[in-house]
């Protein structure tokens, strides 16, 4: 069964009976258990969605809104505010993961390729210069201004139509 909808039904299920449970002298405000598990709810699809802290935040409001209105309850202070605490350095943890498999560079595009460096499979008959080389799960068509050989280490400079220019890996700067 898909898990969005039993996530679905397990909170409506929490909902109806929080608002059962009207009556019962343990819960007197059940619209602050209900915005407490609707805010652990919102904390654990923030886990799992790709969000950047939007809906965990909401669940952190949510869960102290609700434990507000419990102030008056028996559940003591303390714990409320250990909880609130404890849910928001959970979201802060998650906040910082996300953020840090954000920046990635370049794989594709004329910005992937130029600085890569990679083997001459195999030079052009007649054009020592000229050669092929296997980059990116592609054969290109590589130009240098120096002779190659095959195996030597290239770094491409520059991408004319399909044609790259390559230069030594060893005559070239590591900056460029």
């Amino acid at each position: 069964m898909n898990t969005r909808c039993c996530a679905v039904a397990l909170l409506l299920a929490l909902s109806g009976s929080t608002f059962a449970a009207e009556t019962v002298v343990l819960l007197p405000h059940p619209v602050g258990i209900w915005l407490i598990t609707l805010g652990i709810a919102f904390l654990i699809a923030e886990a799992a969605l790709p969000n950047y802290g939007v809906i965990g935040l909401g669940g952190i409001v949510m869960f102290v809104i609700g434990a507000v209105i419990l102030t008056n309850t028996d559940v003591p202070v303390p714990l409320m505010i250990g909880l609130a605490l404890v849910s928001a350095l959970l979201l802060i943890f998650l906040v910082i993961h996300a953020l840090k498999t954000r920046p990635r560079h370049t794989v594709s595009g004329d910005a992937g390729l130029v600085g890569s460096e990679t083997p001459v499979t195999s030079v052009q008959t007649g054009n020592a210069c000229g050669g092929w080389v296997h980059l990116q799960g592609e054969q290109w068509q590589v130009l240098s201004a120096t002779p190659l050989q095959p195996g030597q280490r290239v770094r491409v400079m520059a991408r004319q139509g399909l044609l790259l220019q390559v230069a030594a890996a060893d005559a070239v700067p590591g900056g460029e």
